[in-house]
């Protein structure tokens, strides 16, 4: 005599009476894991984007040594640093990342100043100038910052170390 195993309200389907929340979408997780781990586990932030991006002319990070030198272009992703060393003159260095790699850009004062909100408060930016990419590292000097994407919690990037 066999004895049947009691449901589990768990292991049934999502959507059900017993399990009434829907399921989450992707960017759903992405954004949960940011909100209470401060990272994800899944798919990174910015390719939940991609599409969006590569639209608007994002160049993704891992493209950015086929450009060459002095061309106008777009990076994108989240910011994991911002620097701004005494010994520079007032440049700073900000650091994003994309699902593909990283890319860097510098901003000059008068940039900072006009962009100031939005490289100070937003974790996902589009930065725009021209590339300069020299034996091997490609840095876009930034002329234009822009926000995008949804409000994430403050991340822990590293900022002006």
């Amino acid at each position: 005599m066999g004895v049947e195993p009691a449901s589990h309200p768990a292991s049934q389907g999502r959507g059900d009476a017993d399990f009434p929340l829907p399921e989450m979408s992707s960017l759903e997780e992405t954004l949960a894991d940011y909100h209470t781990l401060g990272a994800t586990t899944g798919p990174q932030i910015v390719a939940h984007h991609r599409a969006e991006l590569t639209r608007a002319g994002v160049t993704p990070a891992a493209e950015l040594l086929a450009i060459p030198d002095g061309r106008w272009t777009r990076i994108g992703g989240l910011v994991i640093a911002r620097q701004h060393p005494t010994t520079v003159r007032g440049l700073i260095f900000v650091t994003v990342e994309d699902e593909t790699g990283h890319a860097n850009a510098v901003v000059l004062p008068d940039v900072f100043e006009r962009h100031r909100a939005a490289l100070l408060s937003s974790p996902l930016l589009v930065i725009e100038g021209p590339l300069q990419n020299v034996d091997g590292v490609a840095t876009v000097k930034a002329r234009r910052l822009l926000p995008f994407g949804p409000r994430l919690p403050r991340l822990s990037s590293h900022d002006f170390r």
